[in-house]
């Protein structure tokens, strides 16, 4: 289970969610919450995070998103539903009239423990919806903060990344949410700034490497964007791969078929893991001779690269990799 911590304030170290052991979150599943056929297969998929969307899978008609939202309500209820740890919801965005609607009847479900938010542009929209979670939580009161993901969709968005990752809720974490992680919307970022997409994604190199760092400063979780090409599983494999080399640590998806890829790359490989390995013990060694530094196929290892292999190790445990043993 993630819990919360807050330390002082500042970046990395305003607030963040630690993972137990055996618990990563790498695949973020969007279900539509319009199919109750889509709603009953989500409880076999195997996503780390299951999210049940409100937003742009359902129509836009009035009638469409009151039936969604409804029959998301009924489903929450059920006994067998995925843990809490793996539920998100997407609301409507805040500037639509159903969002209210939204975040005051799927709050009251004590299976909700995050919110993705999408078109979040400012550190202002998230006061606004923190003030309504702290409203909610007076007849709903919460055990622990709930996650908060902004959706970063806008040129505006990324001009105010640092003051959306080191948000505070002013009412506190534990009435008013926390931001948990930072999440990339490529097609809705691309339609606001008039950026064309290609299959290259060379033009979103310094918007997802911004949300990337962002995310690592503020000990949050970095998301990375869909890959629209749901049925072309290499190509899937190659974004997943350029995504964890950025930095993110985690992918959403638009079909179930894609979670395993993903799952998969955002872990260390075998090499990775191997070598890191060899790192920590031949340190181990050398520090017990008095030394800072050893040499290893031809580098020089000292204190940075220690911290990046055990880093590898850590992930790799959480994933339930076995590490090798090097003597």
């Amino acid at each position: 289970m993630q819990r919360f911590t807050r330390t002082t304030v500042g970046p990395k170290s305003t607030r963040c969610f630690t993972t137990s052991k055996n618990e990563i979150r790498r695949s973020y599943l969007y279900v539509p919450s319009s199919s109750n056929k889509l709603l009953e297969k989500s409880l076999t998929v195997k996503s780390d995070i299951i999210i049940y969307d409100l937003e742009d899978s359902v129509s836009p008609a009035p009638a469409d998103k009151a039936d969604a939202r409804d029959r998301l309500r009924t489903f929450l209820k059920r006994k067998d539903l995925p843990h809490a740890e793996r539920v998100a919801i997407r609301l409507n965005d805040i500037s639509t009239p159903f969002f209210q609607q939204d975040i005051q009847h799927i709050l009251q479900s004590p299976s909700v423990r995050t919110l993705i938010l999408p078109k979040i542009h400012s550190p202002q929209d998230l006061h606004y919806v923190s003030r309504h979670i702290h409203q909610i939580s007076q007849n709903h009161p919460r055990e622990t903060p709930l996650r908060i993901v902004p959706s970063i969709e806008s040129a505006r968005a990324l001009w105010n990344l640092g003051a959306i990752a080191g948000w505070q809720s002013e009412h506190g974490a534990l009435q008013g949410g926390a931001v948990s992680g930072l999440l990339f919307a490529a097609e809705d970022y691309c339609a606001d700034t008039s950026i064309i997409r290609t299959r290259s994604r060379q033009e979103l190199l310094y918007t997802r490497s911004q949300i990337a760092i962002a995310a690592k400063a503020f000990g949050l979780e970095a998301i990375d964007m869909v890959c629209i090409h749901y049925k072309d599983l290499e190509y899937l494999k190659d974004e997943c791969e350029d995504g964890r080399r950025l930095g993110f640590s985690g992918k959403q998806a638009i079909h179930p078929a894609q979670v395993e890829t993903i799952q998969n790359t955002f872990v260390p490989t075998a090499e990775e893991i191997l070598r890191a390995a060899k790192i920590l013990h031949g340190m181990q060694v050398a520090h017990a001779s008095q030394k800072g530094a050893i040499g290893l196929d031809g580098e020089m290892i000292d204190a940075p690269m220690i911290k990046q292999a055990a880093k590898i190790v850590e992930i790799a445990k959480e994933a339930g990799i076995e590490i090798p043993q090097i003597n």
